[in-house]
């Protein structure tokens, strides 16, 4: 298959309020280029009140003649989704889970996998309280046949005005975002030791997996050449590598450096870069073998070393 895509980003920002700009200059620009596009998606964060993005293809003249909002997709977290929808937000702002839900034209429920059929029940009729028409489908890691998702021309503006009135004439100055709530990101050259990571990794989920919402990052391994992924939402985490053909690994001379992100509430920029800096491979110290587990969650009364994702043994 031959196909060239193009990923397009944005200032940093929120797409909902503050770069929604970009957004219709982004748009306006491959109108112009190319007017035989099939497709564009756009991907916002976990914290976007999809609103506001959904009236880009509505306000602007241009945009609304080149282009029509084919479907809201909204990929549920069947494990978590229940935490936030209940979560209590600062007066004047607005809980994104619920607006994501309620503006969804399609709603995927993902990692069904994970809980139980009572659960998932719950779950469902959650989902379906705040919103009766989306599409629903449950899925294990967003398993979805494509044609399921897209051509489906199910947005509905008439339906969107009769829940808001102002959805067209609103600037979008009253969008408020919680402001406990942020991102860290983490570089770091150097080699990881897996024990010290999978330990502190661990421990930070345990301890503070509550307020952690999402966490991910490309690691350099101590003792292989296979370049890491490590995946967390809330207190579940676990590492993939390019082992399992998930990415591609290092290359001979290439500098080896680890990326982390960090989305939570209340996080401490110096707490968690200290953290992964005792993570470092000591001098003198040599790694002989490293193994990858399997994707595992903790428990609040689980101690630690109980919990080992990736296991290596190493020397001083």
């Amino acid at each position: 298959m031959n196909a060239k895509e193009e990923i397009l980003e944005m200032n940093n920002g929120c797409i909902c309020c503050t770069v929604r700009g970009d957004l219709i200059k982004i748009l306006r620009r491959l109108r112009k280029r190319d007017r035989d596009i099939d497709l564009v998606l756009i991907e916002t964060t976990g914290l976007a009140d999809p609103a506001p993005v959904a009236q880009t293809f509505f306000v602007d003249d241009e945009v609304k003649e080149a282009y029509r909002l084919d479907a809201i997709l909204t990929v549920a977290d069947a494990a978590h989704l229940l935490q936030h929808l209940d979560e209590h937000k600062p007066e004047g702002v607005e809980n994104e889970a619920v607006e994501q839900v309620a503006f969804a034209d399609v709603v995927l429920l993902n990692k069904v996998d994970l809980v139980s059929a009572e659960q998932q029940a719950e779950v469902t009729r959650r989902i379906r309280a705040i919103n009766s028409t989306a599409q629903l489908h449950a899925c294990v890691r967003s398993d979805v046949p494509l044609e399921s998702l897209l051509g489906l021309g199910a947005f509905s503006l008439e339906r969107v005005m009769a829940e808001e009135p102002d959805f067209l004439t609103s600037d979008g100055s009253d969008h408020q975002h919680d402001s406990s709530v942020g991102s860290v990101g983490l570089t770091l050259p150097g080699r990881l030791h897996m024990g010290r990571l999978n330990a502190w990794l661990s421990r930070l989920l345990r301890e503070r997996g509550t307020d952690l919402f999402r966490s991910k990052g490309l690691l350099s391994i101590a003792g292989t050449d296979d370049r890491y992924v490590f995946q967390g939402v809330h207190m579940l985490m676990g590492f993939a590598s390019s082992a399992d053909g998930v990415g591609r690994p290092w290359a001979p001379g290439e500098e080896r450096v680890s990326r982390l992100v960090f989305i939570g509430r209340n996080l401490d920029r110096s707490e968690l870069e200290a953290g992964l800096r005792a993570c470092l491979l000591r001098e003198g110290e040599v790694v002989e073998r490293v193994e990858i587990g399997e994707e595992v969650e903790m428990g609040e009364g689980e101690k630690e070393g109980e919990e080992e994702v990736g296991k290596e043994e190493a020397m001083e």
